[in-house]
C-alpha cells in the first residue's frame, strides 16, 4: 500500500504550517498507561514522522516533566526547520486525588518557558499554550508576557487551552492567537456553538485533542475492557460500568457506519474530526505504531455532507450517558474558565487553585 500523504495547511493567520494530522505524545509517559521504554517511545515519534506527521504535541506537565524530556530526543536528530513542537505551561501542581493548581503569572510564564526550552533543548517553541487558564490572573497580562517570549524568540505562536470565548477574545486582542487546543470528538460536541465560531471569525485554529474520545472508538476490545485496561478511566464518568453499557450503542452505530466507508469505527471517527474543517488538526496519542498507522488512515476516508450527517445523528449528545469530565479534577473546562476557582488553603495570591467540589 503506498504512503499516504498528509497534507499541510497553516493554523491560526501568522503562517505557522503543520500537518493536518498532528501528534499528541503524552501516553508515551504514561498519561492512560504504564509509560514506554524510551527506546520505544522515540521509536514511535521517529516513526511519526517518517509517515509525515511534522507537529508534535507535549506539556511540561506530562509525565511530571519526562514527556518533554522524551519529545526533545526524539526530535534531536530531525530537521528542526521540518518539526513543530507544542508545548504547554500553567498547571503548577497536578494531583487527581486532591487538587489541581493553575498559575498563569507572568514571572511564572516566564519561568516555564525557559525551563521548557531546556527540557526539550531547543532555542525555540513552535506553540506555546496555556494549558489552563488562570482566574486569578487577568488574561492580558498572562499574554503580556508570552508576548514578550515572542518578541526574544523564544516561543514563535502562542496558544490557549480549554479557554472561554471570552478569555480568547480578550486575549487574541493583545496578542493573535494561533490556535485553541480543546477536546473534540463525536460524543464531545459542546465547543461547536461558541468556539468554534469565534476561532473562525478570529481566524484561530483548532486543534483537538482526545479526537478518539479517550480512546472509546479505538476498538470493540477497547469498549468492553477499557476500565480493566486503564486504571484511570475508572474514574472517568463515561466508562463507569452503568454509563458505559449505554455508551456501547454508540459504539456500535459508529462500526456499523465504519462498515459501509470500509474504515474502522477509529477511523471513522478521526474522520470524522479530520472534515470539519481545514483550520482544524487533531492531536491523537497512541503507544503502538499499528494504531499510528490506522490514524493516519483515517485522512484516506473521504467523507460527504451526507456521510458527516449521518455520523453526527448517529452520535445525539444527548445519549451521550456521562460528562466529559473526570470524577476527580484532571481536567477544568473552557466552560468554567471564567469561574472564580475554588481556593485550597491561605495562599491562593499567585494562584488559581481548582479543588475536588
Amino acid at each position: 500500500m503506498a504512503q499516504i500523504q498528509i497534507p499541510r495547511l497553516k493554523l491560526g493567520t501568522q503562517g505557522f504550517e503543520v500537518s493536518k494530522l498532528g501528534f499528541g505524545c503524552m501516553g508515551l509517559s504514561g498519561g492512560y498507561s504504564d509509560p514506554l521504554p524510551e527506546e520505544d517511545a522515540i521509536s514511535v515519534i521517529n516513526y511519526a514522522f517518517s509517515q509525515g506527521i511534522t507537529f508534535f504535541d507535549t506539556s511540561d506537565v506530562y509525565g511530571g516533566t519526562a514527556n518533554e524530556v522524551l519529545v526533545g530526543k526524539a526530535l534531536k536528530h530531525l530537521p528542526r526547520d521540518k518539526t513543530q513542537i507544542a508545548t504547554k505551561f500553567g498547571i503548577a501542581r497536578m494531583d487527581f486525588s486532591d487538587m489541581i493548581k493553575i498559575s498563569g503569572s507572568p514571572e511564572y510564564v516566564r519561568s516555564c518557558c525557559e525551563a521548557s526550552l531546556k527540557r526539550l533543548d531547543v532555542e525555540y517553541i513552535d506553540l506555546y499554550y496555556q494549558h489552563r487558564v488562570d482566574t486569578s490572573v487577568p488574561i492580558e497580562e498572562t499574554v503580556g508576557e508570552l508576548k514578550k517570549l515572542v518578541e526574544e524568540g523564544k516561543v514563535k505562536y502562542i496558544g490557549l487551552s480549554e479557554a472561554s470565548p471570552d478569555t480568547i477574545r480578550r486575549a487574541h486582542a493583545v496578542h493573535p492567537i494561533t490556535a485553541v487546543q480543546i477536546e473534540w470528538s463525536l460524543w464531545t460536541r459542546d465547543i461547536e456553538e461558541e468556539i468554534v465560531p469565534l476561532c473562525r471569525e478570529l481566524g484561530i485554529g483548532i486543534v483537538p485533542y482526545s479526537p478518539l474520545g479517550r480512546g472509546f472508538f479505538g476498538g470493540r476490545g477497547v469498549v468492553e475492557n477499557a476500565p480493566a485496561i486503564c486504571s484511570r478511566l475508572k474514574g472517568h464518568p463515561r466508562f463507569q460500568a452503568e454509563n458505559l453499557a449505554k455508551n456501547k450503542t454508540i459504539y456500535h452505530r459508529i462500526e456499523s457506519l465504519a462498515k459501509k466507508q470500509h474504515a474502522t469505527p477509529a477511523q471513522l471517527a478521526l474522520a470524522w474530526v479530520l472534515h470539519q474543517g481545514e483550520d482544524v488538526v487533531p492531536i491523537p496519542g497512541t503507544t503502538k505504531i499499528k494504531n499510528l498507522d490506522q490514524n493516519v488512515g483515517a485522512l484516506a476516508v473521504k467523507l460527504s455532507e451526507k456521510d458527516l450527517r449521518e455520523i453526527s445523528e448517529a452520535v445525539p449528545i444527548g445519549d451521550v450517558a456521562g460528562s466529559r469530565h473526570y470524577n476527580g479534577i484532571e481536567h477544568i473546562s473552557w466552560k468554567s474558565a471564567n469561574t472564580p476557582p475554588k481556593v485550597s488553603g491561605s495562599q491562593p495570591e499567585a494562584l488559581g487553585e481548582y479543588i475536588k467540589s
